[in-house]
């Protein structure tokens, strides 16, 4: 301690001296903090030595390695690196990141990571003095030194984390470097440290055009095929994150078109291979890449002429049975994509895209439901004899009134709402009507009318008028228990109803005049009074239509 004592004292003294006796007491330092880093540095701090480290992290400074290696080793210390922060040591460790000797830039590296570590606040500080385009420069010049690289790899992993990073990551030519990185690449390890970067970043959509365009995706593909029959647990690892990183790259809409090159791009066609496989990976892998190119209409209607609907319905059919819940999930996520198209419709009905997906109805995944109950409601859409036949069918109609109550999973609960809906509205039968009254279906539309979507509430009060139209004698009971006609009331008298709500609203009051019950209802609440106001109403469909009802009700008072 006493040698440690002397070298504080000289280093104070003779910061300004000659580089050898500076040399000598930085060496005891760092035996020192070896021996004893937290104890060192509490007295490193104590003495206000770091005040004169500033000076000696000069450029021209030939001990600026040791002095930045000794601000590494305390800044290991979270109880330190406020003082590293408040005795104004990262702006002359930047500086040093301008420098040539690998040593220096090896320990400023070091230096940096430890003070902002864990720090976000730090990091955005690193990012506003410009340290990525340095250290993209750097890892391109220095791209033979392993040490280095690494340490730029591990300063992107903790900046790509925060969002400022991303836009000055995009202005420089970082997805070049990692890729050429990459490709050089044959353990595990470094591989896995050059992902950690590239997930963050293939997070913004200008680098994942970038990254494409520099050739990653072969990469992906390449490793893909090496790893793909081993039991390895590292290949197994990489050929994960390998297809994952596959599927982030076609979140990009540019990047998906670009691989997409209109189904004849080679990574579509080598994603199609994969949902064969016996790989679990690859078939989740290939079908949430398929759901991905069915982000546009184009892509969707050629999809389906080259018949990519039957190869999910086979891959569905080998998970029906106790079947892979993330394969069921993207599978379902595909087909409900490639059924938005209306050209797509009546195709995938045909191909038995309905009755696959009718086996997994009996699935307890909330996520398995979700995509089931989208995929459906995609299906039946304007398909008049599709919703009829789904509308009929008793054992889906029950499921859906179950998992209309599901209110610990609010997608589901919704999705439920809206097929039931969507059954009785693309249908428009008294049978379908017969079979969601009976299944105890028209509280949950009634329910679903007050919702906080303006669409969700349209599509019940669509729904709803057609049942009052079609069966009202069968639902009355229903409809009045669930307190219809007092939603009704407050539908049209709430100022922040859309206009189509309440002239569907309007609607549905003429329409359930035709149940004694309904009417009394109606009658015993100041409903002329809103109706009357409502003629005046700014858009000219809702006023036409309160005029209408108003005179519904004077001819039935």
């Amino acid at each position: 301690m006493e040698n440690l004592n002397d070298a504080l004292q000289k280093l104070k003294l003779t910061a300004d001296g000659t580089s050898d006796s500076i040399e000598g007491c930085l060496d005891c330092l760092l035996q020192a903090l070896a021996h004893n880093n937290a104890d060192t540095s509490v007295k490193l701090q104590e003495s206000g030595i770091l005040q004169v480290f500033p000076r000696l992290l000069s450029p021209h400074c030939s001990c600026a390695a040791k002095v930045a290696n000794i601000v590494a080793e305390v800044a290991k210390n979270d109880f330190m690196r406020s003082s590293c922060v408040d005795t104004g040591l990262i702006p002359p460790l930047v500086q040093l990141l301008n420098n040539k000797d690998h040593e220096v830039l090896l320990q400023t590296g070091r230096a940096l990571g430890n003070i902002c570590y864990d720090s976000h606040a730090l990091q955005a500080q690193l990012i506003n003095m410009g340290v990525i385009p340095t250290l993209v420069q750097l890892l391109g010049i220095h791209s033979q030194h392993t040490a280095l690289t690494e340490m730029c790899l591990v300063a992107f992993g903790n900046l790509a984390e925060i969002e400022s990073s991303k836009e000055q990551f995009a202005s420089t030519k970082i997805a070049d470097e990692l890729v050429k990185l990459f490709k050089k690449q044959t353990e595990h390890e470094k591989k896995e440290m050059i992902f950690e970067v590239l997930a963050p970043l293939a997070e913004h959509d200008v680098i994942k055009l970038q990254l494409v365009d520099a050739g990653l995706v072969d990469c992906l593909l390449e490793l893909v095929e090496e790893m793909v029959d081993s039991n390895k647990e590292d290949d197994v690892s990489e050929l994960k994150t390998a297809s994952d990183l596959m599927v982030l790259l076609l979140l990009g809409d540019e990047s998906m078109q670009k691989l997409f090159d209109t189904g004849k791009g080679s990574v579509f066609q080598k994603v199609l291979s994969w949902l064969p496989s016996n790989n679990h990976q690859l078939q989740l892998a290939g079908a949430l890449a398929i759901a991905n190119f069915a982000r546009n209409d184009g892509n969707c209607i050629h999809m389906v002429e080259i018949g990519i609907v039957q190869r999910l319905l086979n891959l569905l059919d080998r998970h029906v049975e106790e079947g892979n819940v993330t394969v069921q999930h993207a599978a379902l996520s595909a087909l409900r994509n490639l059924a938005i198209p209306v050209l797509n419709k009546a195709k995938m009905l045909s191909a038995g895209v309905a009755e696959e997906v009718l086996k997994f109805l009996k699935s307890e995944m909330p996520p398995v439901q979700f995509k089931l109950l989208g995929t459906l409601r995609m299906l039946i859409d304007t398909q008049a004899e599709a919703a009829e036949k789904l509308g009929k069918n008793i054992k889906l109609v029950e499921r859906l009134v179950e998992w209309c109550d599901a209110k610990d999973h609010a997608g589901v609960m919704g999705e439920s709402n809206r097929l039931l809906s969507a059954l009785i509205r693309h249908s428009k039968s008294k049978d379908v009507v017969k079979t969601i009254v009976q299944s105890g279906g028209v509280k949950h539309l009634v329910i679903m009318a007050t919702s906080e979507h303006v669409i969700m509430q349209n599509e019940a009060l669509v729904a709803l008028g057609l049942i009052a139209a079609l069966e009202l004698g069968t639902a009355e009971q229903d409809l009045a228990n669930a307190k219809l006609v007092q939603i009704l009331h407050k539908l049209i008298s709430d100022d922040i109803s859309a206009p189509e709500i309440k002239y569907n609203s309007l609607i549905m009051i003429c329409t359930i005049m035709g149940s004694e019950q309904l009417r009394k209802e109606a009658q015993d609440m100041p409903f002329k009074e809103i109706v009357s106001k409502l003629r005046r109403h700014e858009n000219k469909l809702v006023a036409q239509q309160a005029l209408v009802t108003e005179q519904r009700l004077v001819i039935e008072s």
